[in-house]
């Protein structure tokens, strides 16, 4: 059985993800061109350390900006590829693993998937919530998963900190810290 709503749905997004690779693209060669890049991550390693937010706030303010970002961009890694030249190299400078970057990204970006209207995975739940409940709108899905996100973002982001906590690695080898 065809669904013309989830057709055109995931036509128009494929046009859309068409012209946010064009975007990325452009974005990451202005990046290497600039080399603004590695200034704001120099830069803002070196205002992290002045101030001294580093360890648990660092970590949980990432993990926070990764969740908010993750709203607006459709793909975790269209993201990451915006993300990764600016932070990853600045919380190196820091002595973050760069695999611990890639964790607490992780944590922020999978938690507010379903509440992404820019997620093709939105269109599908909706057009199932739908199914049951025609009136049913964005507003409601996101009304409905809003609680459900939150709760797997403290969740996970509390898992992470606890573990970080007892001072177990991550993965093999790799903890928090580089060094």
């Amino acid at each position: 059985m065809k669904n013309p709503r989830l057709s055109s749905s995931i036509n128009l997004k494929s046009d859309r993800l068409l012209v946010l690779f064009f975007a990325i693209s452009q974005f990451i060669a202005y990046f290497r061109w600039s080399e603004l890049g590695q200034f704001i991550a120099i830069e803002g390693s070196n205002v992290l350390q002045s101030t001294g937010f580093t360890g648990l706030p660092l970590v949980g303010a990432f993990i926070a900006m990764s969740a908010v970002l993750n709203v607006f961009m459709t793909s975790g890694s269209a993201q990451w590829a915006l993300m990764a030249p600016v932070f990853v190299p600045m919380l190196m400078m820091i002595d973050f693993d760069p695999a611990f970057v890639l964790a607490m990204f992780r944590i922020g970006d999978s938690s507010t998937n379903i509440i992404s209207p820019m997620s093709p995975y939105f269109s599908v739940a909706l057009v199932y919530m739908q199914r049951y409940k025609p009136d049913m709108g964005l507003g409601t899905l996101i009304a409905t998963m809003l609680p459900l996100a939150m709760g797997f973002l403290l969740a996970w982001s509390a898992f992470l900190m606890f573990w970080l906590m007892m001072g177990w690695p991550i993965g093999p080898g790799v903890y928090m810290m580089a060094n």
